[in-house]
């Protein structure tokens, strides 16, 4: 896939480097390789988690993980495109235990919001992958002047008439305001209250009090039609852009009727929409949440959006997009066939997604096309991949009303060579922006980011300004408004003061409410504004009430303002101006305070109107339906009024509008509008001019066409159908190009094939297919190409091969040549002979029986297939011989079906062999058991016709096996099988029951039986010829058998039985008779061996074991016992502790303690016990650890000649009551330690034999069952003595001579070798000095000749020949000779042919 890179992006390559682009698994990560091979272990960085993108409000902390792999450890860093990441307002840390990067921004701002990208870096490539982070900005605060405003001191206006003036002024610049737009109102009632300043601010609205006052009241008209059809609404949440391009808006309802229609309106015109959330408009409901949402939004998709439920507004949310225009728009590309085209363009402003066209089809991204955009959404890509002549046409790309278009230009490969023959894809690419491109949307980039941050801070100016303009009207309203009041009050009390507190009571109303008016009229927050809102309606309420109790004054023009002044207050434009009376005035209600009237939402769509599709010259319907019969409508064709004509019919049936285009033609694609009511709905009817086929015409081209070889074959089909046409052939499905054999035309109304100097092979279907904009149309034909029938095909079959007669067949060709086999013709060949004899046509049938034949000859035939259209080539058989014998196989071994004294039934099957003639009969022979002889049963002349035989010649309690042979008109074939050995007599008597039977053996697993045989008599019951033994858990009351055939033995053994388990078990004889009775046991048995009392089979048993604390100890007991025993084990006579593990088996037991300590010391003991008796055993374990060494050693002298060594114990003393002591010693003299006392349990030792003038040194150690500590070692210990003089006279020495004449230590050996082979001689000599060697053949020197290697290497002396030849036999001498002698060594070689 093409895509274009940032600048900022790119990155040197060094020499030697490659940049292999590579797919991650994770979606997102682009991974580039670095060599063109990985060496074995080494991978290049890839993401396993990857950032992704945040959306988060100003002040928080943003994170962005990432985890990555790759060998080495890749490299992490983080950039952001716009500005730099510095550490003041940026973290990055990485936590190596679970192996994730973070890049964390505390305190997020707005300018912080941009693409930020994470590069993972290793010595083989680099991946990187980036995320976007989006600031959402909070509210304004207040600003200066609001709470200046709040704060300023109010001066009481000297002059009423000025203030009364303003006031004026002020209400004729508010009655001059222009008129608010319904969709306003619509999407108040349904923002939030944080969302009103925006919404006012791009009406250009600024009278916050009267809005909210009338939203307030439009808010309860809503809800109370909304009450009819919803339950609950809540989490009203706008419309938002998604990242996938895709818009969506979501709100929670509970209807009332679940039933009802819920409606969708864009700018007033009904939308359809799906619950499939891939298609344009699509609604996703989970549980009370709706969700709406438009994929693949483009610039015609802005507008309000409003939900409906039965004709009752609900929600409403306005989706805006950007003008977009092109900056840079596609240019014309040429490119060369089997060449990637690239159009490029760059847009205003940030799109995910732009409409490609081409040759007015829709594009998307696929096999033919690659749709890009890159990562600042302002440059998008079409590839077009693969282009053939076919592609070549106009190409658009579109935003919504802006569009531009190029032409696709596909120069044609006419090189020769290449002709017929498929080209090989190139990898090039033709157009494309280059990098001015890249340059342009950079530029743009930085224009729409500077645009948004200057309306960032008008927005911000323009609202400080206009709160500090309605902090300056509001504060002088409220001082107009407390001169007024104090003017009118004096009045009043000069002429009623009797009701002087009443009035007293208005002017305080009247002042607070100015106070709270200067104070809380310019805040602009939504909760702020609804709150003084309501704190006015409060206040207004009051005041109402007052007027009702008390008078109003009606002196002079202050009466007048007065009155104007609270018109203004209670929001009552309507309120008339009256004149001065004397008389009480009491505010009369007109009709209930909250109305009972339920509001008629009108007449709605019910369905509205769905885009159709139509093919021209056919009627097309356009159908909606109303909620009322009726109300008429009025529709519209693109913005136009139309009637019924004679080609446009308007229907109303019922609810039903229909508009019925009849004979469709182009003109009638538009734009259909259906309105009533108020109401309207729209509908796209496009007209369709597919490719279509006169039906005659495509009858007249289904019929086949049928030629001779050789000859042309045209097909010629007329059509129409919208243009540009897309014409192709095919041939039994295979594309047809033009070649020296075809030829194709074309044309706009036609298309013509012929196919030139046609082959058989040819001959199949051919099909035309036609393809534009709006649709296919196929038509399909045959070609039949007669030629002359292939050979028929052999070899033959022969069915009858006899002395007079000789009958084959064959099959026919392979291919008949398009017509009817009419004939086959024969002729003939007898072996031996040079001449064919003609047989002539036989007919169609592939069969012939040859009657003129001789005995024992042989024939060959040719065959050739005759047709309409000529004679095939011959088919040639084997040769057939007349007359040949072909024997029967043999039966099927014969089966014994009853045997009696006098008569035995035999039966068996045919063979499968007939050797190629019909059975005639059969043959059976006998023979008697222990004789070679067999005979036939049946005479020789009279075969068996049937497939059994009853044999009566037989002798009584004589043995016969018998075999049957099969007879066909050549003869008996071989016999069959022999028969199982029979004797006849009478069928047997079943036995008698077993005799004694019992139990021999029996284990856990296994129980043997035996028994006696049961007795014969005569006519009763006859002798058993076998067993059976069948076995029965005591739980089930089914028995089964142990062997499936009879055995002889008298014993047998049951295999695979459960310990411990109940079996009951019986046998049962058996003989030709039948089975005998059943003979059980007398009482169940159970799965055990004998009882054997328990016993231990461990020749040596250690009762003495020492471990090393922190070591498992493990104590193994093997024993014999049945049943089971009960295994107990013991510590010091108690139950071992928890943490000790006890392993047993049928045999064996183990304790094991895994991690020992001095506290496990102690005694064990195991008691094995069953039924039958108990055994036990013991074992010592002993617990302990190297021993500590003893304190200071401490020497003292005594008694003369002796030492006493004495130390402090060891801390181990205590804790191992085995722990004793060894010393060994040391004197100056013998400096060998050697033990003097051992198995010390106290802490003193005195030592004898000290002598005067030696040092002595002792050490003590501490000793155990483990060994033995570090030693402690005594300081040394000397008695002084008095030294005499000592004197030695030594005798002069003499020097040594170490020279030696030279000799031979290692002589050298006769030698025999190959020739041409490697020959190695050697010797050894000593000498001092040392000596000079020379090496002679034949007396001739050989130190100087490079033919021999010759060394000297710490006297060994070698001489290597390489290649040995015959001139190299004869007599070798060594030679070596020093100042003191010389001495010679000679051997022969002798060199071997």
């Amino acid at each position: 896939m093409f895509k274009i890179r940032k600048s900022k992006d790119e990155e040197p390559t060094a020499p030697g480097q490659v940049k292999i682009k590579k797919k991650s698994r994770v979606p997102g990560v682009m991974i580039t390789q670095y060599v063109e091979e990985l060496p074995e272990g080494m991978s290049t960085p890839d993401f396993t988690r990857k950032p992704i993108a945040l959306t988060i409000q100003e002040g928080k902390l943003a994170i962005f993980r990432a985890i990555v792999t790759g060998k080495p450890e890749p490299t992490v860093t983080w950039v952001r495109n716009e500005g730099e990441i510095d550490e003041e307002m940026y973290k990055i840390t990485h936590d190596t235990s679970s192996g994730e990067y973070q890049l964390q921004i505390p305190d997020v701002s707005v300018d912080q919001a941009d693409t930020y990208k994470c590069y993972a870096r290793n010595e083989y490539g680099k991946a990187v992958v980036t995320a976007v982070l989006n600031v959402i900005e909070v509210g304004y605060k207040k600003s200066r002047a609001l709470k200046e405003s709040r704060t300023a001191i109010r001066e009481t206006p000297e002059d009423f008439k000025k203030a009364l003036k303003n006031t004026v002024d002020i209400e004729s610049k508010e009655e001059e305001k222009p008129e608010i737009d319904d969709k306003f109102w619509e999407l108040l009632l349904s923002a939030d209250k944080k969302d009103y300043e925006s919404i006012c601010a791009q009406y250009g609205v600024t009278d916050f009090r009267g809005i909210l006052k009338k939203l307030n009241e439009k808010k309860i008209e809503r809800e109370q039609e909304q009450e009819k059809v919803v339950e609950r609404l809540c989490n009203l949440k706008p419309i938002e852009m998604r990242e996938n391009g895709a818009a969506e808006f979501e709100l929670e309802m509970s209807l009332k009727d679940i039933t009802s229609k819920i409606f969708l309106y864009k700018d007033g015109v009904m939308v359809p929409f799906d619950c499939d959330t891939e298609v344009k408009h699509g609604l996703r409901q989970v549980g009370k949440k709706f969700v709406f949402s438009i994929n693949g939004v483009s610039p015609e998709d802005a507008g309000l959006y409003q939900v409906e439920v039965d004709g009752v507004k609900i929600f409403s949310t306005d989706l805006k997009l950007p003008p977009v225009d092109f900056l840079v728009k596609i240019q014309d590309v040429k490119a060369e066939e089997r060449e990637d085209a690239v159009f490029e363009c760059v847009i205003s402003h940030p799109m995910h997604k732009i409409n490609w066209v081409g040759k007015n089809t829709p594009l998307e991204q696929g096999d033919k096309y690659d749709i890009i955009v890159s990562e600042d959404k302002l440059i998008h890509t079409l590839v077009v991949k693969d282009c053939m002549p076919l592609d070549k046409g106009i190409y658009a790309a579109m935003t919504g009303q802006k569009s531009c278009n190029a032409w696709l230009i596909v120069e044609a490969d006419n090189d020769p060579n290449s002709h017929g023959k498929k080209k090989a894809r190139k990898t090039t690419r033709a157009g494309g922006g280059g990098a001015d491109l890249l340059k342009i949307a950079q530029e743009q980039q930085a224009k729409i980011q500077l645009e948004r941050d200057e309306m960032i801070a008008r927005a911000k100016e323009r609202a400080e300004a206009e709160a500090a303009a309605a902090a300056a009207a509001a504060a002088e309203k409220a001082e107009a408004d407390a001169k007024a009041k104090a003017e009118a009050e004096a009045k009043a009390k000069a002429k009623a003061k009797t009701k002087g507190k009443t009035k007293a009571k208005g002017q305080t109303k009247t002042k607070v409410k100015g106070q709270t008016k200067a104070g809380d009229g310019t805040d602009k927050a939504g909760e702020t504004l609804d709150s003084s809102v309501t704190e006015d309606v409060e206040e207004e309420d009051d005041e109402e009430e007052d007027e009702q109790e008390g008078e109003v004054p009606t002196e002079g023009k202050s009466s007048k303002a007065k009155q104007e002044l609270q018109a203004k207050e209670e929001g009552a434009p309507d309120t008339e101006e009256e004149e001065p009376v004397q008389e009480k005035r009491k505010r009369v209600r007109a009709g209930p305070l909250v109305p009972d009237t339920i509001i008629d939402p009108g007449v709605y769509f019910t369905s509205g109107l769905s885009d159709v599709t139509a093919i021209i010259g056919t009627d097309a319907e356009l159908v909606c339906r109303l909620s009322s019969e009726d109300c008429d409508g009025v529709w519209y064709k693109d913005g136009k009024e139309i009637t019924t004509t004679d080609d446009i019919c308007i229907v109303k049936d019922g609810t039903y509008r229909k508009l019925i285009v009849k004979n469709c033609k182009e003109d009638d694609t538009a734009k259909y509008r259906f309105e009533a009511d108020g109401r309207k709905t729209e509908a796209v009817l496009k007209i369709e001019d597919p490719p279509r086929i006169n039906p005659d015409d495509l009858a007249d081209f289904m019929k086949p066409v049928t030629i001779k070889t050789g000859k042309d074959a045209a097909f010629k089909l007329s059509f129409v159908g919208r243009e540009p046409m897309k014409i192709q052939w095919y041939h039994e499905g295979e594309e047809l190009l033009e070649d020296s054999h075809t030829k194709i035309e074309k044309s706009s109304s036609h298309s013509r094939l012929l196919l030139t100097k046609c082959p058989r092979k040819i001959t199949g279907e051919i099909k035309i297919k036609i393809k534009n904009e709006c649709g296919i149309t196929e038509a399909i034909s045959q070609l039949i190409v007669l030629d002359k029938p292939t050979p028929p095909l052999g070899p033959v079959d022969i069915i009858e091969s006899s002395s007079s007669c000789i009958e084959f067949k064959w099959r026919p060709p392979k291919d008949n040549g398009g017509s009817p086999i009419t004939d086959y013709i024969l002729e003939r060949q007898q072996i031996g002979r040079n001449s064919w004899k003609k047989l002539g046509k036989i007919g169609p049938e592939a069969k012939y029986r040859d009657t003129d034949v001789d005995h024992g000859r042989k024939y060959c035939y040719h065959i050739r297939a005759e047709t309409d259209q000529g004679i095939s080539e011959m088919m040639e058989t084997d040769d057939i011989q007349a007359g040949t014998k072909a024997y029967p196989g043999p039966p099927s071994t014969p089966k014994i079906v009853s045997a009696f004294k006098d008569c035995i039934n035999l039966a068996w099957s045919a063979p499968s062999n007939t050797g190629g003639t019909n059975i005639l009969g059969y043959n059976v022979e006998k023979r008697k058991k222990g004789s070679n002889l067999w005979s036939f049963v049946n005479p020789p002349d009279q075969p068996i016709k049937e497939k059994k035989y009853a044999v009566k010649d037989v002798v009584e309690g004589i043995e016969y096996e018998f075999r049957v042979s099969a007879i066909n008109i050549s003869g008996a074939g071989e016999p069959s099988s022999p028969s199982e050995f029979v004797i006849a007599r009478d069928p047997k008597k079943p036995p008698g029951k077993v005799i004694d039977l019992k139990v021999t053996d029996s284990t856990y697993t296994t129980l043997s039986l035996g028994w006696t045989k049961p007795r014969e008599e005569e006519g009763v019951q006859d002798e058993a010829k076998g067993y059976f033994v069948e076995l029965r858990p005591a739980e089930n009351p089914e028995w089964d058998r142990c062997n499936t055939n009879a055995i002889i033995m008298t014993s047998y053994t049951i295999m695979g039985l459960k310990s411990m388990a109940m079996y009951w078990v019986r046998v049962i004889a058996t003989n030709e008779g039948g089975d005998s009775e059943p003979q059980e046991l007398d009482n169940y048995i159970i799965a055990m061996p004998p009882p054997v009392r328990p016993h231990f089979t461990d020749r040596k048993i250690k009762n003495f074991i020492v471990m090393r604390a922190g070591n498992s100890a493990r104590v193994n007991f093997n024993f014999q016992a049945s049943p089971i025993p009960d295994i107990t084990w013991l510590k010091d006579g108690l139950p071992v502790a928890k943490h000790v593990t006890v392993s047993n088996s049928d045999t064996s037991s183990q304790l094991m303690i895994p991690s020992a300590e001095r506290h496990d010391t102690g005694i064990y003991t195991i008691i094995v016990k069953n039924i039958v008796g108990q055994e036990t055993s013991s074992v010592e374990i002993r617990v302990t650890d190297d021993p500590k060494p003893p304190g200071p050693v401490e020497l003292e002298e005594n008694v003369s000649g002796t030492v006493t060594v004495s130390w402090t114990p060891s801390p181990d003393e205590k804790k191992d009551d085995r722990l004793h002591y060894m010393i060994t010693k040391r004197d100056s003299v013998k400096r060998t330690w050697h033990t003097v006392a051992d198995h010390l349990f106290n802490n003193k030792f005195t030592a004898i034999n000290i002598m005067p003038g030696r040092q002595y040194q002792f050490r003590v150690y501490a000793k155990n069952d483990m060994g033995l500590s570090e030693p402690s070692e005594s300081p040394t210990w000397e008695v002084r003595r008095k030294k005499e003089t000592f004197s030695v006279t030594l005798p002069a020495s003499k020097d040594c001579s170490f020279e030696a004449p030279p000799s031979f230590t290692v002589p050298l050996k006769m030698r025999n070798s190959p020739e041409s082979y490697e020959c190695y001689m050697s010797c050894a000599v000593t000498g001092n000095p040392k000596p000079h060697v020379t090496w002679y053949r034949n007396n001739v020197s050989l130190n100087t000749n490079t033919n021999y290697y010759i060394t000297n290497t710490c006297g060994v002396c070698s001489m290597v020949i390489l290649k040995v030849g015959p001139k190299d036999s004869g007599d070798y001498t060594v030679i070596a000779e020093n100042p003191l002698g010389r001495v010679e060594c000679s051997t022969k070689l002798v060199v071997k042919d």
